[in-house]
Formats: C-alpha cells, sequence, structure tokens
C-alpha cells in the first residue's frame, strides 16, 4: 500500500531545509525528529490516499491490483496505520519545538486535503506540489524556528517541480480521468499541451533553484548541482511524448528520485566547503 521510495522525493528537501536552517549539521535530535515526522507524514498521507480512492483505483486497471481493491489489505487496516502514521508526525512535531506543533495540524490539512482535489480542480497537480514543497520548510522550522526568505524559495521550487511531473504522470490516465470525471491537467488540456505545461514548470524549477543560490549564500558546489537537476529535467522530458508514454515510469520514478537527492547533497557539500560566487 505504501512506497518507501515515494518518501523520498520529499525526505532530502526537508533534510536540505533543516540542514539550511542550522547552518550545516543540525542536532541530531532535531535530525531525528525531522526523518520521524517525514516518515509519519508521507506515511499517512499515501494510506490516506489509497482510502479515498479506493473505489476509483478498482475501476482503474492500472491501479486495480492495489491492496485496497483486491482485499489484501482491511479498509480497518488502512484506517488505523493512517491515523498511527499521522500520530507519529504529530508526535515528532511536539518533539521539535512549538512552532513545528502549532503548524503540524495545518500541514496534516494540506497534504490529507490533495486526495480530495481530483474531483473538483485541475489544480490538483499544484495541490500535490505544496504538499511535498511544505517539507523543506518544515525542515527549516524544525532546526531555527522561525520563517525565512531561504525555505519559501526552496518550496516554491518543489511545488513547481512536483506539479510538473505529477502532469506528466497523469497523462497516462487521461481516458480514464475523462470517462470519470476527474480532473486533471492532462484529461482537460491533452497530453501535448501538457506536457508542454510540464516543461515550463520544470524550467521555472531550475530558475528557482538557482534564485536560491545568492539569497542562501550558496555557491559553485550547489550551482553545479542544479546544473545536474537542469539536466536531469531535460533527459526526462526526452523519455516521453504525446504519443510515446512507455517509458514514463522511468522518467517518473528514477529521475525524480534523484533530483531531490541531489539538492540535499549539493547544499551539505557547498555548506561543509564554500567555495563562493564572486559578485
Amino acid at each position: 500500500m505504501i512506497k518507501f521510495q515515494h518518501t523520498l522525493f520529499a525526505l532530502p528537501f526537508a533534510l536540505a531545509g533543516m540542514v539550511l536552517g542550522a547552518g550545516g549539521v543540525p542536532a541530531a535530535g532535531t535530525a531525528f525528529w525531522v526523518v520521524v515526522a517525514m516518515v509519519g507524514a508521507r506515511s499517512a498521507a499515501m494510506a490516506f490516499n489509497r482510502i479515498v480512492d479506493r473505489e476509483i483505483d478498482a475501476r482503474n486497471p492500472r491501479t486495480a491490483g492495489r491492496p485496497l481493491p483486491t482485499g489484501r489489505l482491511s479498509l480497518g487496516f488502512a484506517w488505523g496505520f493512517t491515523l498511527t502514521a499521522a500520530s507519529g508526525f504529530i508526535a515528532a512535531a511536539a518533539m521539535l519545538n512549538p512552532l513545528c506543533l502549532a503548524l503540524s495540524p495545518v500541514a496534516l490539512a494540506v497534504i490529507l486535503g490533495y486526495s480530495f482535489t481530483k474531483r473538483f480542480t485541475a489544480a490538483s497537480h499544484f495541490v500535490l506540489g505544496l504538499a511535498l514543497g511544505i517539507a523543506p520548510l518544515g525542515g527549516w522550522l524544525a532546526a531555527r524556528g522561525s520563517f525565512a526568505a531561504p525555505p519559501l524559495l526552496l518550496t516554491a521550487a518543489v511545488l513547481s517541480w512536483t506539479a510538473g511531473f505529477d502532469i506528466l504522470y497523469a497523462c497516462q490516465d487521461i481516458a480514464f480521468d475523462r470517462r470519470e470525471r476527474l480532473f486533471s491537467i492532462p484529461a482537460r488540456w491533452g497530453a501535448a499541451r501538457a506536457l508542454r505545461l510540464a516543461a515550463g514548470l520544470h524550467l521555472l524549477t531550475v530558475g528557482l533553484l538557482a534564485a536560491l543560490a545568492p539569497i542562501a549564500g550558496l555557491g559553485w558546489i550547489y550551482a553545479g548541482g542544479v546544473a545536474a537537476i537542469a539536466a536531469l529535467l531535460l533527459y526526462e522530458h526526452s523519455l516521453v511524448s504525446p504519443d510515446d508514454l512507455r517509458r514514463l515510469d522511468v522518467a517518473f520514478f528514477r529521475v525524480n528520485a534523484w533530483v531531490s537527492v541531489i539538492v540535499l547533497v549539493a547544499i551539505c557539500a557547498d555548506l561543509a566547503f564554500p567555495f563562493r560566487i564572486a559578485p
């Protein structure tokens, strides 16, 4: 029911926000509870999505084999898992600082509320983007306990990146979404226009990541990481076309998992070896 690799899309961004907020190596306790919070939040979100979409999943040939539609897992188990994961997230937030605890219900509202959005708006891709985008902001707040520009810029970058790859992924369900009257950008505007919009969002992502460098005081190592991400996203879009979506899983799972890891590694390496860009 839960694919841990989906958590890998968001966890490195949370850790990147935490490292930026700490200005380097954070306290061990902070790092531990950030990881617990992220695993709890993403697990709750994915399990809740499976619960809400179980009847839709049963009618979709691509998802009909999931554990809830096939009965391999019970609805009661799924609800118990969701509530346990959400409770773990709130407990971890409480261990971090009062602001994280106060904002934890807001975060849950976003990540759980996403599951309903495709029933009434094609902007659901951007809500998912926000659900993942708040990860670096949460990491920053865990380390510093206050808002600032760098994590907000990183949140915007993650939002545009996530919305872009979710639009790509939704291209494989165009016929089904139209038949079920579900909302998505590919179902509304077709694969060709959806792919162009996804490419534009990923171009914006690279621009936002580049803009983070002067704001967060990052240098050449981070700039190299952004260049690598630009190359990866270009490769991702080269794998798919409106008439050929066969390699969509490669684009979605393999390429995107590397994006968040590169951001984290580039930020950590840049803070450890500060080769700054001359003004």
